[in-house]
């Protein structure tokens, strides 16, 4: 080609396609970095699609009603509703223990009279199938939580004993439209006919019953919104103290339920390709170091240095595209797994289609930083001196490039951009691309500062193969600055993950030891407390609190009221306040789950003092309620005035009833009341026998044996644990292919030196022991960086992100680190091994081109 010439598109291709058939092991690795990366962005993507796209096909199944209408005052109406055309349910639900005449044993579970034919859309899944319509038969029957009737042994056609009445079971409930999977933990439902409601016994005066109606509307018109109705009555709602569901707002309900999951995807993702790209750049870095010397001899044939930076430019792009599309391919077979990881998490059936933007996405954004990561050592192929092809060393140039700069915000525009996507936070999106920056300084820094103190302290008086390692890691065409990088940031994101596991599954994590208390009675009334508290001492069990509960509201604070707050939306009170029910209790002392912040407990000694109440820290701020503030309580009609007295610290982990609001002693003693009595069983078989004397002396009272539902959550707990590593699993791959990757690209910047140490009379093990002490080096500085950058990242994740402490194990570092650096020498050496079995001359002709 003559100088003047102007190469063609098709000289381009034709050089980029030579180029790669010589160099396939090189860009094969080169793919395996994006082929992961893209195969969890786009099956993440689609399992996500198609997760929004079911929730709202579904949202009808999830209610099971047009319209669900719920309140504790059996009385509720909404005059809108009764000017419709409806089909009506209803639904009684209330917790209490249910007996099991075979095994002797009982259970706290929710008992749900049922009357109607609901779900209206949907069904309650069952097992066998029919029992969902003949438990309605009109016969005492039920249908029992399947985990209780595997947990207790109960099979079809056994009875159940639910307060004076005996139920035959009709079937087992694997799931229903109005249950949710947090109330399972505690109690599990069991549906009974309303028929049989009043004869159970368990419905008194004072008992805690949840009324629900759900509405099936007939002939609507099309153009009717139901939600805007909603919307418009929200006030009389509310005021009157019914709580709402329509099918838009369920599926609002789940969608959000979802988006943790959804967030926790996303950032699964995000690590993935993330390393995907840090291998990019990597593997190119090394790739084009190998490469100047060709580019060097075509500029020597009359080529310029933007025609070499586009025969490769081309030849990444192609690369790219083809690694994007085969983690495309990938994503969506990995996707038809993930409904599976997840299926004790879904609320609805996921089904299985092609998001067809979720691939084509995929596959742009793998192209798009195939070529963007590459392009930094790209561009310098345009500087490469033609004498490179005589002296054989790559001159190097102080010379500042602009493009390189122009490519570097590139880089980061796009993270940010990026990470915008995946977080919906643009504030987030910065601050972690910042840190993403700060690791990779503090990583170059890591890796320059060790290469000048080899240099500068130099260990002129130690062995060759120790001078001839060490030496390795500074001199010319050295792999330090990219191995440490590449591997230490890759190190750095698997073990903050690993960490932010940790820390995810803590919070949630709850623990006894042998002085915790393990059970719970409760719904117990003054007249029955001192003999369960005489049965629990027959027992030889502790009665370690006994705790008085009145249920109240509060209507007023500062004379401010919930119907002035609803007409004044500029007074900055909360509604939700004067909406709960609140549960409270009275005594004079803190217990060990308390601490007071602000002011102070103050007792009430005659009947014309003041009372001054106390509230938990965080709700008082939140409800901007201060100290002396005027709180004002309708205790079941009876309205009591009070002062906000004191604020304390709540450790709501703790076993132990705790409340938001507690009152001084000699305040509430007339008020009506149940009792709640906490004690300890020694065993499994002890806390069963004093469950059945419980309930078949009190039927209206329920115990919580919290050691079953501790149980219970470990196995969820371990289930969640299953699938945050399944998901981790995706960024541990890419890390270790890029680990991979860089350590075996590397192998070509030593071929050289190896078969000339062989040439000059030197022994295998001397050039196998030189390798692995500079691979010991570089994996164990890059691997150790890593986790100090872990450690600093996982800190400030737990202090601003988690508002938790983090304590490191240092067990999962030890591993990282030994894993690691091993794994990086194991390589060095298996890149060795073709160059000490052949001949010099043979693994030139092979490998230096």
């Amino acid at each position: 080609m003559s100088k003047a010439a102007k190469p063609s598109w098709k000289w381009y291709w034709l050089m980029a396609w030579r180029d790669a058939r010589k160099s396939k092991a090189r860009l094969f690795l080169f793919i395996s970095s994006i082929v992961i990366g893209i195969a969890a962005l786009v099956a993440i993507n689609s399992f996500s699609d198609n997760l929004k796209n079911d929730i709202n096909n579904q949202a009808k199944e999830l209610l099971g009603a047009d319209l669900e209408l719920g309140s504790n005052d059996s009385t509720f109406n909404y005059a809108f509703v009764d000017t419709l055309d409806y089909e009506i349910s209803y639904e009684n639900s209330f917790a209490s223990m249910v007996y099991f005449p075979k095994t002797q044993e009982s259970r706290l579970v929710d008992v749900r009279a049922l009357a109607g034919e609901f779900p209206y859309y949907g069904t309650i899944e069952t097992e066998p199938i029919e029992a969902e319509s003949t438990f309605r038969d009109g016969q005492a029957k039920a249908l029992v939580d399947q985990s209780v009737m595997i947990q207790y042994g109960i099979e079809l056609g056994d009875s159940i004993k639910v307060g004076q009445v005996t139920f035959k079971v009709e079937g087992s409930l694997i799931s229903s439209p109005s249950q949710s999977f947090a109330a399972t933990l505690v109690a599990p439902a069991v549906y009974i006919p309303m028929k049989y409601l009043n004869e159970t016994g368990l419905v008194q005066r004072g008992s805690r019953v949840y009324y629900r109606r759900f509405y099936k509307f007939n002939d609507l018109p099309e153009d009717f919104d139901f939600e805007a109705q909603v919307e418009a009555d929200e006030d009389t709602l509310r005021l009157s103290e019914i709580r709402v569901e329509t099918i838009e707002e369920r599926k609002e309900e789940t969608g959000e339920t979802f988006q943790n999951l959804a967030n926790f995807l996303n950032l699964v993702a995000f690590v993935a390709l993330l390393l995907g790209c840090v291998g990019v750049a990597s593997a190119v870095h090394i790739y084009m170091k190998e490469k100047v010397k060709t580019v060097a001899i075509l500029r020597c044939m009359g080529a310029k240095g933007r025609d070499a930076f586009q025969v490769f430019l081309i030849q990444i792009a192609v690369v790219g595209l083809i690694g994007s599309i085969l983690g495309a391919f990938a994503g969506t077979l990995i996707q038809s797994v993930l409904p599976k990881v997840f299926a004790d998490f879904l609320l609805v059936e996921v089904t299985l289609s092609l998001s067809w933007p979720s691939i084509i996405g995929g596959i742009v954004t793998g192209l798009f930083i195939s070529v963007l990561f590459a392009l930094s050592p790209l561009i310098a192929v345009r500087k490469a001196s033609p004498l490179i092809s005589i002296r054989g060393v790559e001159s190097t140039s102080n010379t500042r490039d602009p493009l390189r700069w122009l490519v570097y915000a590139g880089i980061a525009v796009f993270i940010i951009g990026f990470a915008f996507v995946q977080m919906k936070d643009l504030q987030d999106s910065i601050v972690f691309t910042f840190a993403i920056l700060v690791a990779f300084g503090f990583l170059g820094l890591v890796a320059k500062f060790f290469m000048w103190l080899v240099k500068k302290l130099f260990p002129s008086s130690w062995s060759y193969v120790w001078r001839q390692s060490l030496a390795n890691l500074y001199r010319p065409n050295n792999q330090t600055l990219v191995l440490i990088a590449s591997i230490g940031l890759g190190t750095a994101l698997i073990t903050t993950l690993y960490f932010i596991q940790g820390m995810l599954i803590s919070q949630v994590e709850i623990t006894t030891d042998e002085n915790r208390p393990n059970m719970m009675v409760f719904d117990m009334q003054t007249y029955q407390k001192d003999g369960i508290a005489e049965l629990a001492k027959s027992y030889d069990l502790p009665v370690l609190q006994e705790v008085p509960i009145v249920t109240m509201r509060l209507k007023s604070v500062n004379d401010t009221t919930y119907e002035q707050i609803l007409a004044d939306t500029t007074i900055e009170r909360r509604g939700g306040i004067f909406r709960r029910e609140w549960r409270v209790t009275y005594r004079d002392t803190l217990i060990e789950s308390e601490k007071v912040v602000q002011g102070e407990l103050r007792k009430v000694n005659t009947p014309n003092d003041s009372i001054f109440v106390s509230l938990e820290e965080d709700y008082a701020t939140r409800n901007n309620i201060a100290l002396g503030d005027k709180l004002v309580w309708d205790v079941q009609g009876v309205p009591i005035t009070t002062y906000l007295g004191s604020t304390r610290e709540i450790d709501w982990e703790r076993v132990q009833t705790n409340f938001l609001a507690l009152f001084p002693s000699n305040t509430l003693e007339p008020a009506p009341q149940f009792h709640v009595l906490i004690t300890r069983v020694p065993s499994t078989e002890v806390g069963a026998l004093f469950q059945r004397d419980v309930v078949k002396q009190y039927p209206s009272v329920s115990v919580i044996d919290i050691g079953l539902i501790l149980n219970t959550v470990d196995d969820i707990l371990d289930k969640i644990a299953f699938v945050i590593r399944f998901m981790a699993l995706f960024s541990i791959l890419t890390g270790l292919l890029v680990l991979v990757s860089s350590v075996i690209l590397s192998k070509f910047q030593r071929i050289k030196e190896s078969v000339l140490l062989r040439t000059m009379g030197g022994s295998k093990k001397q050039i196998l022991t030189i390798n692995s002490l500079e691979y010991f080096f570089l994996g164990s500085l890059a691997s150790l960086s890593g986790i100090l950058l872990a450690l600093a990242g996982s800190w400030g994740l737990a202090f601003y992100s988690f508002d938790s402490t983090f304590i490191p194990n240092p067990l999962p570092m030890v591993v990282v680190f030994v894993s690691i650096t091993s794994l990086t020498v194991v390589i060095g050496l298996l890149n060795s091994r073709g160059i000490l079995s052949k001949p010099p001359l043979e693994v030139l002709r092979n490998e230096i081109q």
